[in-house]
C-alpha cells in the first residue's frame, strides 16, 4: 500500500516571514521544496487511480 499523498497545499510564507537577507535556506526555497513535493505526490496520485486494473 502507498502513502496517501499530502492533501493540503502548501501555503506560501507570509510577507512578514522572509528578512531578506538572503538566508540558506530561505522560508521561500522551504516553501518551494513543499509545493513540489505536493505536486509530484498530486501527480503520483493522479497516475495511480487512472491505472487500469490487473
Amino acid at each position: 500500500m502507498q502513502p496517501s499523498p499530502i492533501t493540503e497545499k502548501p501555503q506560501p510564507p507570509a510577507p512578514n516571514e522572509c528578512c531578506e537577507s538572503g538566508c540558506d535556506p530561505c522560508v521561500w526555497d522551504i516553501y518551494r521544496a513543499a509545493l513540489q513535493q505536493w505536486e509530484q505526490a498530486q501527480q503520483d496520485a493522479n497516475t495511480d487511480t487512472t491505472k487500469p486494473a490487473a
